[in-house]
């Protein structure tokens, strides 16, 4: 009895039916360009200002030492509560007359900020401050600045900071972008990022 052969399948079709599905997936895929922390660059050198006087009370000093432990005006702080403790001095609010501020909502303790204008973080960590640690403290600094222009621009513009800004990058959008920027930019200037970064020191801090 002669013996019957497997039927063959025909392979061709099946590399056009995966070349179409990887075209598909590679159109339609969006791909997340935006990782890290986004900063602005400082200016160059002849375009800093030296004679720049800030406040004592208006410098929120925040250390990173080469052990990686965190302190806060020279006090010890754990990580979570750094959020808290920076809003907290950006929003304080106790400046009087031209520096008095109408819209914050802190303790307006006459020891800490005047403004969120005057409010200046100031960072400086060890050479041997492990990365991760480093990103970590930055990450909740400028999560202060964000929760605070989200506060604000929900009771001035009846939405958060974070979605205006989604709205100005959606090609989508059908509102007026133009307004938006301006929208954008006023809150900007309520809660400017002051957010100093001095060289990393050899000594223990």
């Amino acid at each position: 009895m002669a013996r019957r052969l497997a039927p063959e399948v025909n392979a061709g079709s099946m590399a056009d039916i995966a070349f179409l599905l990887l075209i598909f997936f590679l159109v339609s895929t969006t791909i997340e360009t935006d990782y890290g922390i986004s900063k602005r660059l400082p200016p160059p050198p002849e375009d800093l200002q030296t004679n720049i006087l800030i406040k004592e009370k208006n410098l929120f000093r925040v250390e990173l030492n080469q052990l990686n432990q965190l302190f806060v005006e020279k006090k010890p702080l754990a990580l979570k509560e750094l959020k808290t403790a920076a809003i907290a001095f950006l929003d304080n609010g106790g400046g009087v007359e031209k520096e008095y501020c109408n819209y914050c909502k802190g303790a307006r303790d006459p020891k800490s900020s005047d403004n969120p204008d005057k409010a200046v973080i100031s960072l400086v960590n060890s050479r041997e401050t492990n990365y991760e640690t480093y990103i970590a403290v930055q990450n909740e600094l400028i999560s202060a600045y964000e929760e605070l222009r989200d506060r604000d621009a929900l009771r001035i513009y009846g939405m958060s900071f974070k979605l205006m800004k989604a709205y100005l990058k959606d090609g989508s959008y059908s509102g007026n972008k133009e307004l938006l920027k301006d929208q954008i930019k006023q809150i900007r200037l309520m809660y400017p990022e002051k957010l100093s970064e001095a060289e990393p020191v050899t000594a223990a801090l």
